[in-house]
């Protein structure tokens, strides 16, 4: 008698072919997902995708599989309309998923092929730059427009969407006002990612702090600074403000060191210390380096030392080992020719004469 009222229920053979629709699914993701990533396994973007997208892929096939059955349904079994809708909208936020992690499966397939661990990481930096920003600003629209999509399934938000658009007046303005910052940083992605004024790993200068670029984010980058501290820069900053960065299309850097010293230090000794020094130096890298005399005062003259290293963190070290070494080779060899303060006082003869006569001055009176 169950049997029989089971079999006879509207929905029985709908129901049948739903769950033979979910393991037929389940088992084409299952042999399908191993197939790709044999396939791909040569190709790291390919590959990578593969791998990402299985999750939501294993969600949107049976998703689609059953939407296949309820379409072919009958219109007046009861709830159908609503299994559909519900159906739908689940099917909305699968496919988001799934184009979401297609592109991060892109992206890390991308970065994979170019890495930044060698030793010239100029070319790897510039792929990772865009590639970064990019797929996060591609994330971002794909949700927004998955977004939309479910808005736009619910007749009550079509209308709401319409009377907005109808009074598009005052709430435009509000909302243009209100999205100006979310739009401007996005626009300035966009900008770093297309002309690269910086890169990750990049060094630069900004508000007088030195440090490298650990992250370029959808709305601000990270600059890791010496002394471990992180300062957040906006995007826009970039865009609008000037700023120093010693590795837009090199590593290679000059390092400059100054020194003040007597009239009469001579300069030859000081030359052949410094050829000594630099070429002992591991951080040199053998490009070039000089001493001249680049200002000369009433009382000291001013000499700067150049010297080329491959990084900016190796022409930090040099700078230190080159100023070192030269203010050792002058308190050791011509200590009488570093800069100092000389004063004119009297006589130590003098200061008894002074004595006695105040003394007698004092008998006197």
């Amino acid at each position: 008698m169950n049997a029989a009222v089971i079999l006879s229920h509207p929905w029985f053979n709908t129901w049948t072919a739903a769950v033979i629709a979910v393991i037929a699914a389940l088992v084409v993701h299952r042999i399908g997902g191993l197939l790709l990533l044999r396939v791909t396994r040569s190709t790291l973007v390919l590959n990578a995708i593969v791998v990402k997208s299985r999750a939501p892929a294993k969600f949107v096939l049976p998703l689609l599989a059953l939407q296949t059955v309820w379409q072919a349904a009958p219109d007046d079994l009861r709830w159908i309309d609503s299994v559909r809708h519900v159906n739908g909208l689940l099917m909305i936020v699968g496919t988001t998923w799934l184009v979401v992690r297609i592109i991060a499966g892109f992206a890390q397939g991308v970065l994979d092929r170019h890495p930044v661990d060698v030793a010239d990481n100029i070319h790897a930096r510039r792929i990772h730059t865009q590639t970064r920003v990019l797929s996060r600003i591609a994330m971002t629209l794909a949700v927004v427009m998955g977004t939309a999509l479910l808005l736009m399934t619910f007749p009550g938000a079509r209308q709401v969407g319409a009377s907005l658009l109808a009074s598009a007046g005052v709430v435009g303005l509000i909302a243009g006002f209100a999205a100006k910052p979310v739009f401007s940083n996005l626009i300035a992605g966009l900008q770093l990612a297309l002309t690269q004024p910086i890169r990750l790993d990049d060094v630069l200068i900004v508000e007088g702090e030195w440090g490298r670029v650990e992250e370029i984010g959808g709305s601000y980058v990270v600059l890791r600074i010496w002394d471990e501290r992180r300062m957040i820069i906006p995007l826009q900053y970039f865009i609008e403000k000037p700023f120093q960065n010693w590795t837009r299309s090199s590593a290679q850097l000059t390092g400059s060191v100054f020194f003040y010293v007597d009239y009469g230090m001579p300069l030859a000794p000081l030359r052949k210390e410094l050829e000594r020094i630099v070429h002992a130096a591991p951080e040199w890298d053998r490009r070039f380096f000089n001493l001249v005399v680049t200002d000369a005062t009433e009382r000291t003259m001013q000499l700067r030392v150049l010297c080329t290293a491959a990084s900016s963190g190796l022409a930090w070290d040099l700078r230190c080992v080159v100023r070192e070494g030269l203010i050792a080779f002058m308190q050791r060899e011509y200590p009488q020719h570093l800069p100092r303060l000389r004063f004119e006082g009297e006589p130590a003869e003098a200061a008894p004469r002074r004595a006695h006569a105040r003394a007698d001055l004092a008998d006197v009176s």
